[in-house]
C-alpha cells in the first residue's frame, strides 16, 4: 500500500482540527462548569469550617461562661455559709450572753432570797432574845443596878465630846427650862444633888432638876433638857437592842 503524505497531513490536520473543536465546545465547558463546582465546593467548604470555627468558638465561649457561672455560684455558696456561719456564731454569743446574763440575775435573786431569809432569821432570833433579855432584866432590875447604871451615867457625862457639849449648852441656852430626870427608882438626896451639880457644871448655868419616877425604865436614868435627850437605863437599850435587828447589814 503506497503511503499518500498529502492524505496523512491532512488526516492529521483534521485530526488537530477536531481536538480543537472537542477542546474548545466540549471538553472546556466542562472543565468551566467542573472548575466552577470545585469553587462552589471549596466556597462551601470554607462556610462550613468558618461556621464549624464559630460554633468551637461559642462552644468554648459557652463553656467558659458556664465555668465562671459555676464558680460564681460556688463563691456566692461560699460565701452564704460563711455568713450563715458568722450569724449563727453570733446567734450563740448573744444567746449565751443572754444566759449569762439571767444565770447572774439568778443568782443575785438567789443571793437576795437568800440574805433575806438570813436577815428575817436573825431578826426573829434578835427579837426573842430581846423579849428574855427584857423579861431576864426585869427580873434584875433593883436599887443596886439603878446605882450602877447612875455611876455609868456620870462617867459618860464626863466623857462627852467638846463639840457635843457646845451644841448642847448652844441649844440649852436658846429654850432655858428645867431639866427632868426619869429613873426607875427613886434618887436619894445625894444622888441628886451630884446629878444637879455634873448637870450645872456640864451646861455652866445653875440647872434645876425636877425629879420624877418611871417604872418602865426598868433601871437607870433619863435626862431631858429642853431639845436634848441623856438615856442611861435599860429599857432604851433594849429598844436599840430589837432595832438593831431590823437595821440593814
Amino acid at each position: 500500500m503506497e503511503l499518500n503524505w498529502s492524505t496523512f497531513l491532512l488526516e492529521i490536520l483534521n485530526f488537530l482540527i477536531l481536538l480543537w473543536i472537542l477542546k474548545r465546545f466540549l471538553y472546556q465547558p466542562v472543565l468551566d462548569t467542573i472548575a466552577k463546582r470545585r469553587v462552589g465546593i471549596e466556597q462551601t467548604l470554607a462556610n462550613a469550617q468558618a461556621i464549624r470555627g464559630e460554633a468551637v468558638a461559642l462552644q468554648s465561649q459557652y463553656e467558659s461562661r458556664l465555668k465562671e457561672w459555676s464558680e460564681e455560684r460556688e463563691s456566692a455558696r461560699e460565701a452564704l455559709r460563711q455568713e450563715i456561719s458568722e450569724e449563727r456564731e453570733h446567734q450563740w454569743v448573744t444567746l449565751g450572753g443572754e444566759l449569762k446574763r439571767e444565770r447572774e440575775k439568778a443568782m443575785v435573786l438567789d443571793e437576795k432570797l437568800r440574805a433575806d431569809a438570813v436577815r428575817k432569821y436573825q431578826e426573829a432570833s434578835l427579837e426573842i432574845g430581846a423579849r428574855f433579855v427584857a423579861r431576864l432584866l426585869s427580873e434584875l432590875a433593883c436599887p443596886q443596878l439603878e446605882s450602877s447604871l447612875f455611876e455609868m451615867a456620870m462617867r459618860q457625862l464626863d466623857s462627852l465630846p467638846a463639840e457635843r457639849v457646845s451644841a448642847i449648852r448652844q441649844a440649852c441656852e436658846e429654850t432655858p427650862e428645867e431639866a427632868e430626870v426619869a429613873t426607875a427608882y427613886s434618887l436619894d438626896a445625894q444622888h441628886r444633888q451630884r446629878l444637879a451639880e455634873k448637870l450645872g457644871s456640864l451646861l455652866e448655868m445653875p440647872v434645876t432638876c425636877r425629879f420624877v419616877e418611871d417604872a418602865q425604865l426598868l433601871a437607870g436614868l433619863r435626862i431631858t433638857i429642853g431639845p436634848w435627850v441623856f438615856l442611861a437605863n435599860l429599857q432604851e437599850e433594849l429598844k436599840s437592842f430589837a432595832l438593831s435587828a431590823h437595821e440593814p447589814n
